[in-house]
């Protein structure tokens, strides 16, 4: 049998980046990393990375920190659900588990928010555990390798996949292995474009001698985008404004905005904004927000005087505007502040309707 493992680690120990979560075997270090680094790329997630070693440097100091304080560490990462999992999985570590983490596959899958690969990775990188991890670098190299045309996102493509991981893993370097295989996908055989004449694989590369290379891997499923229109009501009351937290099963849970109104189509939002043109001090352009799955037409409206605000009171954070930056908020939020500065358009009525 070809010996992969050798000249994928050899590779690897040539061509591997200097990343923080390589340098231990701390398992909540390498928990927190690869929870970062979920749909995340390596240079937009190590900068994350390091500033909630800096802010939470263990696995108790996370657990006693506020929902709030976490969610604004994370803003700008996406997938929210990834920093409210992990809270309360450090919480729930400290509690049930006396503080200390699992060491074993079987028993970290059981956390929230993780998934097999998670679990294959950090007790293979913590605990040098003979189990393979299979991520979408790991899917692509295989695939190649092989020319495996089993779509990666049905069952029987995970089940083959898995199985043949498990087949190749290095049971002497379980850790050393699985980083190589991962590292060499991200930098060598990379989706688009690689460079097979530097490959030191492209000799034993099936997809390679039958030129299926830009084919794999494949996959089946195609999501269809959902169109959201939202306009969000923009209010003051002296240097005051009003934000509310958002809740439920939806994007962005348990981070703040202003009061938002969502419409079922293009049609709805124009008509709303045209109702109430008189109303407004400022309305913003039409700002494109695109999430994975989601496409969202947003656009920020001011109005002259408070008797917009149709939610019960109590649905309303009443906040200082020199404040706003405190608070968790999207991207899509986070921009519009940014590029509208001090707010300085809102009204000033201290009159509230």
């Amino acid at each position: 049998m070809v010996n992969y493992q050798d000249i994928l680690i050899s590779w690897y120990q040539i061509n591997k980046r200097d990343l923080p979560w390589r340098r231990t075997k701390d398992p909540y270090k390498i928990w927190l990393s690869e929870i970062l680094l979920q749909q995340t790329r390596v240079n937009q997630g190590l900068p994350y990375y390091l500033k909630f070693v800096e802010a939470y440097p263990t696995l108790q100091s996370l657990s006693n920190a506020k929902e709030d304080d976490v969610l604004r560490l994370w803003q700008g990462l996406g997938y929210y659900s990834r920093a409210r999992n992990m809270l309360e999985t450090a919480k729930v570590i400290e509690s049930n588990c006396q503080g200390t983490f699992p060491n074993s596959y079987n028993e970290i899958i059981k956390l929230k928010g993780v998934g097999e690969y998670t679990a294959a990775a950090v007790a293979s990188f913590s605990f040098d555990e003979k189990v393979a991890v299979v991520d979408g670098n790991v899917f692509r190299v295989l695939s190649r390798l092989f020319d495996i045309d089993t779509p990666i996102d049905s069952s029987a493509g995970k089940r083959e996949f898995k199985f043949l991981a498990e087949e190749l893993l290095d049971r002497r370097s379980p850790a050393i292995f699985n980083q190589a295989i991962m590292e060499f996908g991200a930098l060598q055989c990379t989706p688009k474009s690689p460079d097979c004449n530097k490959c030191v694989l492209c000799h034993m590369c099936t997809s390679n001698s039958v030129g299926t290379v830009s084919q794999r891997p494949v996959k089946s499923k195609k999501t269809k985008t959902k169109k959201r229109f939202f306009i969000y009501k923009v209010f003051s009351v002296g240097n005051d404004t009003f934000i509310q937290k958002r809740s439920g099963k939806d994007i962005w849970q348990g981070l703040y905005e202003f009061p938002l109104q969502e419409f079922g189509d293009e049609n709805e939002q124009l008509e709303y904004i045209e109702k109430h043109k008189n109303e407004l001090l400022y309305q913003s352009v039409e700002i494109t927000h695109i999430l994975s799955h989601q496409r969202i037409s947003a656009i920020f409206l001011c109005f002259k005087h408070n008797v917009e605000i149709d939610m019960p009171p109590t649905d309303l954070l009443r906040i200082p505007r020199n404040e706003l930056h405190l608070y968790p908020v999207s991207v899509l939020i986070d921009n519009f502040l940014k590029n509208t500065n001090d707010l300085s358009f809102l009204s000033f009525d201290e009159n509230v309707n």
